[in-house]
């Protein structure tokens, strides 16, 4: 009962609303790390500014200044890669579990010199990235049914965060298993070194004492 409390309580931190926002120059690049459970959805919202030397703050860019976004999975292969506008979203769903890289930069070099660019950045993983505004239109859903389709949703995304908890704790006890196995080894090398080395020495010293008649 308290590891699933404990489940809960990650999955709700986890799955919240992730927002902030941060500066880059013309040619750097910036990534993020994102753990993300399997057949899971992540819209992120964009908005890029640029910085004005004249008014001291920043400002929309210029037309034709965009974003490349880039999502690579835990096995490092490209789930997404586009150029998109200067503001907007883009979407992804997940295929395995794991750590998913997010990286964003200018798809310019040479738009301006030596300025910067804020970046607004919200990414939101599981139900939250879902419009459910847009499904009770759609579907012409009642309150009471939109409601079961979030908690439905909601009960979904619980069962792949614990399957994604229980992955992360296997691969936890294979690694703890492998470095305990490769330590053990190294100690049994090490005495059986040090074994070696003292019986050369004793037998060094034998015959050394044994050239100045010592012994």
């Amino acid at each position: 009962m308290a590891w699933f409390s404990t489940t809960v309580v990650t999955f709700c931190l986890y799955s919240c609303v992730v927002g902030l926002y941060f500066h880059i120059s013309e040619t750097e690049k910036k990534c993020f790390i994102e753990e993300i459970p399997d057949e899971t959805m992540v819209v992120g919202n964009y908005k890029v500014q640029a910085y004005d030397t004249k008014v001291k703050d920043y400002l929309p860019v210029a037309p034709g200044i965009g974003m490349l976004v880039e999502i690579k999975d835990p096995d490092d292969k490209i789930v997404l890669s586009r150029t998109y506008a200067a503001e907007g979203r883009f979407t992804f769903t997940s295929h395995s579990a794991g750590e998913h890289s997010v990286c964003l930069h200018s798809n310019s070099t040479a738009w301006f010199s030596g300025g910067q660019l804020r970046v607004h950045l919200d990414i939101q993983v599981g139900e939250h990235a879902v419009d459910y505004q847009q499904i009770q239109a759609k579907d012409k859903l009642s309150e009471l049914q939109l409601r079961v389709r979030q908690l439905l949703d909601q009960v979904e995304q619980i069962t792949k965060e614990q399957n994604y908890q229980r992955y992360r704790e296997e691969r936890f006890r294979s690694t703890s298993e492998s470095t305990n196995q490769r330590v053990l080894w190294w100690s049994i090398a090490q005495t059986v070194i040090l074994l070696i080395t003292g019986f050369w020495q004793m037998r060094h010293l034998k015959s050394f004492f044994e050239a100045k008649k010592l012994v």
